[in-house]
């Protein structure tokens, strides 16, 4: 079977169309949902639609609008729409199990079937030109599997190699060699993908997130007010947070603590703030499509996640002006923040030094507002415009490896040792 599959695969390459970067469709789980990974999706997709004919393709369809606002330009499609009961046998059947296709190892494993397997199978074997890019592990894997040569093929790795399962991580290193590219976040997880993988990609790159477009004016600074954004999970460490926040408050009961974000741990984090006594206190205001008008409406922004891979939350925080705390996560936290220039990281990562840290923002006003324009000039670095090119220069590199006309940059020459200086004369 694996003999007829490379040479059905060999046959489809010789009668492929020249490999191009004019269309560019980006799979995603769940498109009309929110999260970090999708935001940043919407962001790039946008960027590309500026050049290209850009489609996300969600494989799920469980609201019927996405939940961030995204370029009129870029078109949707949905693999499997679950708004719309469907007559099909086929699809009641083979939604009933497990996927095959997708390792049980991939965290959002439970959200696939083997009619998504079926659906998503059909439309990347279904592609033989153009720019396929996938935005999370199974999805990656399954790209490798399936996508024709004359597909360029890019991984983005939204999440840290090393948070992974075992058997993903081998995985990873049998089947990610076979893709064009692959994209980290973090000079770190880049690091680890260089050192793990036996076989690499034609590229493995590090292109980070940009500051996508926010509603609103920068924070003045004076408002009480201290904001945490996220999907609320265990991961996310919103329990710590709150917890800290018994001390803060005992200090300082005039500030507020409001934790925007919606998800399975909603009601135990509500029910934690009552049995704390901080009602009033910590807000959970559910979740929000307009990040920018809250940010602007707070003067501390606190990530509490021990694990993260980029978080856009504190790229959007430093881009409204606000100071940064946030736990000493060893990949995204740790490259995108100077500590005590434009932010304070935690250190360890405990929840009275999570405490003592908001508190210390709380009570030096020129503290905050140092780190706070410090945090505003690390935004600029992370412009739309400045990452899409690095996008740009990428497509670029990869169109030209599959026509034969790229020409390897030379690499720089090493600086001149200093010459010794002549030894003073002996009188």
């Amino acid at each position: 079977m694996v003999r007829l599959y490379r040479g059905y695969n060999r046959r489809k390459a010789r009668n492929a169309p020249p490999p191009s970067t004019d269309r560019i469709r980006i799979l995603l789980l769940h498109a009309n949902g929110m999260g970090g990974t999708i935001r940043t999706v919407f962001n790039l997709a946008g960027y590309l639609a500026e050049q290209h004919d850009v489609e996300i393709v969600s494989i799920l369809k469980e609201t019927e609008e996405p939940f961030f606002p995204i370029d009129p330009r870029v078109r949707f499609r949905f693999l499997d729409d679950r708004l719309k009961p469907s007559p099909d046998p086929l699809r009641a059947m083979l939604s009933k199990f497990p996927s095959k296709l997708i390792p049980p190892e991939e965290t959002a494993y439970h959200r696939f079937t083997l009619w998504t397997d079926y659906k998503l199978a059909r439309f990347i074997r279904s592609l033989d030109t153009g720019v396929l890019m996938a935005t999370r592990p199974g999805l990656n894997l399954a790209m490798t599997q399936l996508a024709q040569p004359g597909v360029i093929t890019i991984g983005q790795e939204h999440v840290a190699l090393r948070t992974q399962a075992e058997p993903m991580q081998k995985l990873i290193k049998w089947r990610y060699r076979r893709m064009d590219a692959l994209v980290t976040l973090t000079k770190a997880d880049l690091r680890d993908y260089r050192n793990t993988l036996p076989k690499k990609p034609k590229k493995l790159a590090r292109i980070p997130n940009a500051v996508p477009p926010m509603t609103g004016e920068v924070s003045k600074l004076d408002a009480k007010v201290v904001v945490a954004v996220g999907r609320m999970t265990r991961l996310k460490g919103f329990h710590r947070l709150i917890t800290a926040w018994e001390t803060v408050a005992a200090a300082h009961p005039d500030w507020k603590l409001r934790i925007f974000g919606a998800g399975p741990q909603e009601e135990n984090l509500a029910a934690q703030i009552v049995e704390a006594g901080l009602e009033g206190k910590v807000e959970l205001p559910g979740p929000t499509s307009d990040v920018g008008a809250e940010l602007e409406k707070a003067s501390i922004f606190v990530l509490s996640s021990r694990h993260e891979g980029f978080p856009m939350t504190i790229l959007e925080a430093m881009a409204k002006g606000l100071a940064i705390v946030s736990f000493n996560s060893p990949h995204g936290p740790k490259e995108m923040i100077t500590d005590e220039v434009d932010g304070l990281l935690v250190k360890p990562r405990t929840n009275a030094n999570l405490a003592s840290s908001i508190i210390r923002v709380i009570e030096d006003e020129q503290l905050r507002r140092s780190l706070a324009a410090a945090a505003l000039e690390t935004a600029r670095t992370y412009d739309v415009d400045a990452i899409g090119q690095k996008w740009d220069d990428l497509l670029a590199e990869l169109l030209a490896r599959r026509n034969g006309t790229y020409v390897r940059p030379p690499r720089p020459a090493p600086e001149p040792a200093d010459e010794p200086s002549a030894p003073a004369e002996v009188p």
